[in-house]
């Protein structure tokens, strides 16, 4: 079975060609170039897209904007080529890559997105760490100073790690069906929603 797996959900794009839990190929780069990413993994397995069997898109939370071209993009790839598609968090993902840790997402506005218990999003500061816990992902990375202090963990800035690669959406992805069902985890209103609230406030 091909699978081919992408997630856009935060600054870094990953995508990935999986067949039967192999890793054919996976690249990194940005959400605007998800197509072209796709579509040179192919090409490097000398494989046409008809050969793809399932989808697997990251569902954030994360960004707003590259999040939506991620789950469009994977709509509109089922309905070009036939296949179903799963949906699997961006959380969920950095925690498959780093077993134990806890997955942090920045999510902007002074906040970070983070699989505790379920999802939410909440201040760094606001998070409460069990000492000597590694912390993964883009989140991580920012408030390296804020955790650190709370006893966590977080590897080098470089550390791979922190990236929520699409090999990992492969593996752990579990239910796949129509693309109109897939979609994004946000959390909370996009940016643009709260001008109008703090104008109003």
């Amino acid at each position: 079975m091909l699978v081919l797996a992408f997630d856009t959900a935060t600054e870094v794009a990953t995508v990935a060609l999986v067949r039967d839990g192999e890793v054919l190929g996976e690249r990194l780069s940005a959400a605007a170039r998800l197509l072209a990413d796709v579509e040179r993994l192919l090409a490097e397995a000398s494989t046409e897209r008809e050969e793809v069997d399932r989808l697997v898109v990251g569902l954030g939370p994360g960004r707003y904007t590259s999040l939506r071209m991620g789950v469009m993009t994977a709509r509109a790839l089922s309905f070009a080529l036939g296949v179903p598609v799963a949906g699997v968090s961006t959380l969920a993902a950095l925690a498959a890559g780093a077993d134990g840790a806890l997955p942090v997402v920045d999510a902007r506005r002074r906040e970070i997105f983070v699989l505790d218990g379920g999802l939410r999003c909440v201040r760094p500061e606001e998070l409460h760490i069990e000492p000597g816990r590694m912390c993964v992902g883009d989140g991580a990375v920012r408030y390296r100073d804020v955790l650190e202090a709370s006893g966590a963990r977080v590897p080098g800035d470089d550390d791979p790690r922190h990236v929520p690669w699409a090999r990992h959406h492969a593996r752990i992805a579990a239910e796949f069906g129509p693309a109109e069902l897939v979609e994004p985890i946000y959390l909370r209103a996009p940016d643009a929603d709260m001008v109008p609230a703090r104008k109003a406030g």
